[in-house]
């Protein structure tokens, strides 16, 4: 094992080195494209509940809302064209993330980063000063086009340039990037709310300018990855990269492996059909499914809509706000808590544990709005019943915050070999925009018609995806990214899809 190199109980190596400043400040300001998904999460909700901004683009939902003298507390709002505004951003992300899986090979992964930026900052320039249902429209196509670079290239940047041991905490800042993103839209809507005059929603949509500026710039100064380096054939360029970020010499064992996965990358010419065949059947599964998964988890209801949703049952207009800022801080904390712990326990226990927490609270959110509201969607809701629906989703979305938000991003990153990580990560992002959309287009008409069951609809969903990661997802901590293959290998149902000769990296050392 020369350099010091040793294999780990998972079937990874260790390789020599460490988390230098450098690769700290790169991948915070990589992460930092998280801002502009996260922003635009919390900013939709609060724009869509603002009345000046409804009566300029949607009247008639506006009129039916102050017409509506019905009682019922799970039928309002339910406005497709109000939702398709929300929602057409997923669409336009879903097809941008395969252009940028292209793009991101061939001239690395901070370009998409800075195309991702700029075209955001042209949407939200658009969306600020429209003047109609088309410009907005527009503008959410264009935001949409930026999310979908963004989201396929800076998991797989922060994964790449990363230490194995360190990679779920600076990959899980992409995640806190986005939680920030989110409280700081709740904030926005807050203040903007009151604006006299009724131009508060045009503040809070042109101000999605400045998460886009700050990934544009920062993306400039990035330095790309060795694994980028070596793929587009600069390998000079990429053993000096590899020994500033690790903070030593001894980095040829980790060269020698990045360079087979390049060779195997360059054998590789349509990555998208390639991807289809029996060795990649894990990685490409969970690509899919943890997505999938991710979206039922019911989380995008609660951040997308939480403005709407709390008015529904029952808050005021600023309380409804207040309290999606304080979910928004729920949020950045249990992030946080993610970043510390993902590299000590592992992914697999806080999926599960997380599953868990949001299973409890959806149970009993549910139960109180059942309880307040029964079948019929009429009723008061007392303050105790209120607080307490509250409290829950705050435990609700602090359970998400620390499993499924930040893991639902680095793990599909870290699991694909370099020859089809780029289609690997655009799948992974086109499937999260795809349910996205859809949940986000059928939320209100859910609500609407399964009442306080959505709550155990979700639930139910959060059995199955807790019972697949129990099953099918092995350990990927401390794992160098490189040597994903052996973990799949080492797996008592992925490892029969894996033949030996499938096994290029690692061959000298295991």
């Amino acid at each position: 094992m020369a350099g010091g190199v040793m294999i780990t109980q998972v079937g990874g190596k260790d390789y020599p080195g460490r988390m230098t400043v450098f690769v700290v400040f790169a991948c915070i300001i990589a992460a930092s494209g998280g801002l502009i998904f996260g922003y635009d999460i919390g900013i939709s909700g609060g724009v869509t509940s603002m009345d000046s901004f409804l009566l300029k683009f949607f009247p008639s939902v506006y009129h039916k809302e102050k017409e509506d003298m019905s009682t019922n507390q799970y039928c309002k709002f339910d406005s497709q064209l109000l939702t398709l505004f929300t929602s057409s951003l997923y669409l336009a992300g879903l097809v941008a993330s395969f252009v940028a899986s292209d793009i991101t090979r061939v001239f690395g992964r901070k370009w998409s980063m800075f195309g991702g930026g700029v075209t955001f900052l042209i949407g939200a320039a658009i969306n600020g000063a429209a003047k109609d249902v088309a410009m907005l429209i527009v503008g959410r196509i264009l935001l949409g086009i930026g999310v979908g670079f963004a989201n396929q290239s800076v998991p797989v940047y922060l994964s790449e340039m990363a230490p194995h041991r360190n990679r779920g905490t600076l990959n899980n800042c992409f995640q806190l990037m986005i939680t920030i993103g989110i409280f700081c839209a709740n904030f926005v809507n807050y203040r903007t709310s009151k604006i006299k005059g009724g131009l508060g929603w045009r503040v809070s949509l042109g101000l999605a300018g400045v998460p886009a500026l700050i990934i544009a710039l920062g993306s400039l100064f990035l330095p790309d990855t060795p694994n980028s380096l070596i793929e587009r054939g600069k390998t000079e360029e990429a053993k000096q990269m590899l020994v500033k970020i690790r903070g030593t010499e001894d980095i040829n064992d980790e060269y020698e492996d990045l360079v087979v996965a390049s060779e195997d990358s360059k054998s590789i010419k349509h990555p998208w059909r390639n991807i289809l065949q029996k060795k990649y059947r894990a990685p490409l599964t969970m690509a899919i499914l943890i997505p999938f998964f991710q979206q039922l988890t019911g989380i995008n209801v609660i951040m997308f809509y939480a403005p709407v949703l709390f008015k529904t049952i029952g808050f005021g207009d600023n309380a409804s706000l207040v309290s999606a800022t304080i979910t928004g801080g729920i949020n950045i904390l249990a992030t946080v808590v993610a970043i510390i712990a993902v590299d000590k326990v592992g992914r697999r226990i806080l999926f599960l544990q997380g599953g868990a927490q949001m299973l409890i609270c959806q149970l009993i959110v549910g139960s109180l709005i059942y309880k307040v509201f029964g079948t019929t969607g009429t009723g008061t809701i007392s303050d105790t019943n209120a607080y307490l629906i509250v409290i829950f989703v705050c435990i609700y979305v602090a359970g998400f915050a620390w499993s499924w938000g930040p893991l639902g991003w680095l793990v599909p990153s870290e699991i694909f070999p370099l020859e089809i990580r780029s289609a690997g990560q655009s799948i992974n992002v086109s499937v999260n925009m795809l349910f996205t959309f859809i949940i986000g287009q059928a939320f209100l008409t859910m609500l609407c018609h399964l009442k306080f069951g959505l709550f155990f609809f979700f639930a139910g969903w959060v059995i199955i995806m807790t019972t697949f990661i129990y099953f099918f997802l092995p350990e990927t901590k401390n794992v160098p990214i490189e040597e994903m293959v052996l973990v799949w290998k080492q797996h008592w149902f992925w490892g029969k899809f894996i033949n030996d000769d499938d096994i290029h990296v690692g061959r000298n050392h295991v």
